[in-house]
């Protein structure tokens, strides 16, 4: 895959991507999965972009007769998730690294293909989403994509300001495509798929207990001081040590902040073949 991730997977990037699931992050799609398992008990399910597999795994728990498959571009996440499926006793679950530009997969092979904040990463998201749509079966084979559109937080706070510029020039710097739920539909027909064929919907996140405050900001600290992203930030030039700090303190004061809350909308899709 080429892919243009701007951190790596590093404690504080596992922490964040540990925490989704289908409950969370793809709420979505459940109902499509439920009529998917009702026509098809034997599902093919592909994950791409699995990273440690807390989404993949949740599919595989929910659908124990299906045949789930992770993919991601990187190998290092992907122990994390294999001991995971271990250690819950799942064995009709794999992960593997492939290139969602060229999946190594015959055509009309998955009952759901599905990304979740992968497209943004990648190189050629159009090609990627004409790759999952070859592998996904006809007459009812789902492709399924959930990506960032707009953020936004309270209070005010100029160390906040600093990462979300940052996280942007870096991620079109990489040949990224930053924050594009609102325009995934559009890749999608591009992609191959009728208008007819695809359904639209937003959801998103919400931070704003002490807990969630926590959790999403302790985080968002812990990779500007960090992790690929500060590495990178650095290297190229858009940041010194000195402003990442600036970053840290910003998302410990949100941590603080008994009335700090962050939002983020998703653009969402479902497409059938």
């Amino acid at each position: 895959m080429t892919s243009t991730y701007s951190t790596n997977h590093t404690p504080s990037v596992l922490r964040t991507h540990n925490w989704r699931t289908l409950a969370n992050s793809a709420p979505y799609l459940l109902p499509h999965l439920d009529h998917l398992q009702s026509t098809a008990p034997n599902l093919k399910i592909l994950d791409i972009g699995c990273g440690p597999g807390s989404i993949t795994i949740d599919l595989t728990r929910r659908h124990p007769t299906a045949q789930v498959t992770g993919l991601d571009s990187f190998a290092d996440p992907l122990p994390t998730a294999r001991r995971l499926a271990a250690t819950e006793g799942l064995a009709n679950v794999t992960f593997d690294v492939g290139d969602i530009h060229a999946l190594d997969f015959p055509d009309n092979t998955f009952d759901l293909v599905h990304v979740h904040q992968v497209l943004q990463h990648i190189a050629d998201p159009v090609q990627a989403l004409r790759e999952m749509r070859r592998v996904a079966k006809p007459n009812g084979g789902i492709v399924a994509a959930r990506e960032s559109s707009i953020h936004t937080w309270y209070p005010a706070n100029r160390g906040i300001e600093l990462w979300d510029r940052l996280t942007r020039e870096l991620a079109q710097r990489s040949g990224g495509n930053p924050h594009p739920g609102a325009r995934i539909h559009v890749w999608a027909e591009e992609a191959g798929f009728a208008q007819t064929q695809i359904r639209k919907s937003t959801g998103s996140w919400c931070f704003s207990s002490a807990e969630e405050r926590e959790y999403w900001g302790g985080s968002m600290a812990e990779r500007a001081r960090n992790s690929g992203f500060a590495d990178r930030a650095v290297e190229s030039g858009l940041a010194t040590r000195e402003e990442l700090e600036v970053v840290v303190d910003g998302w410990q004061e949100f941590v603080a902040c008994e009335q700090g809350w962050y939002g983020m909308l998703h653009g969402e899709i479902v497409c059938f073949k």
